[in-house]
């Protein structure tokens, strides 16, 4: 079992039910953050300490307030964690449900386990945490379906990228420019025009504004 955990939650209540969680399972060196700027300062001082974190508990969405933070999402504070202590082990646990990006944080931000936040969610999060800690891979039942489901299984980073720059209203020779700008190949408008034919294709989207309502509904934008 774990033991030492950082728990990154902007909600007190949230923070305090997972350290009460945590003390159950007998892990009494537990620490936590409102702020992902806090909490990566908070992996940084216990790596230099020598006595670094083995979990990571972390929500996906923090308030914005009045103070300026540069990590303002908790993917982007795991991919700092990731960066300097990549084997910490990490759970989200969120109310987030979109298929994409759920599957892009086990994939890309390889995550251990995911809980969505709910009624019950405090007590799976004691059997995320103790399945984490054998090793097992965690996703909450009613969402499993979605690191089996092979709808969004094909899309890569370049499908993302041109539904994300449709999304904000470009054009597609709009789309070309950009692409040529910051270096993406291929980025021949007829390319480009033969991608978003098959990604509308791909989802059953009857034109580009339907594209974008499926791609918003899986989380890809």
């Amino acid at each position: 079992m774990y033991k030492k955990v950082l728990i990154a939650e902007d909600i007190d209540a949230n923070s305090m039910a997972i350290v009460h969680t945590l003390e159950e399972l007998e892990i009494l060196e537990v620490d936590y953050a409102k702020y992902c700027d806090d909490a990566l300062l908070k992996i940084r001082k216990a790596i230099n300490d020598k006595c670094p974190f083995d979990l990571l508990i972390s929500d996906l969405s923090f308030k914005k307030e009045h103070r300026i933070e540069k990590i303002e999402t908790g993917e982007d504070l795991i991919t700092q964690v990731r960066s300097i202590q990549p084997n910490i082990d990490v759970i989200v646990y969120s109310v987030e449900e979109k298929s994409y990006r759920i599957r892009s944080l086990f994939e890309n931000l390889k995550i251990n386990g995911f809980v969505n936040k709910g009624r019950k969610s405090i007590g799976e999060l004691k059997t995320a945490i103790h399945a984490v800690a054998d090793g097992k891979e965690y996703l909450s039942p009613e969402l499993s379906y979605i690191l089996k489901d092979k709808t969004i299984h094909e899309i890569d980073k370049y499908d993302v990228k041109i539904i994300q720059l449709l999304s904000k209203g470009m054009q597609q020779d709009e789309i070309e420019t950009e692409f040529k700008t910051i270096g993406i190949s291929p980025n021949s408008k007829s390319a480009i025009e033969k991608r978003i034919s098959k990604l509308k294709d791909y989802f059953k989207a009857n034109n580009n504004v339907h594209l974008i309502a499926i791609a918003k509904d899986l989380g890809i934008t």
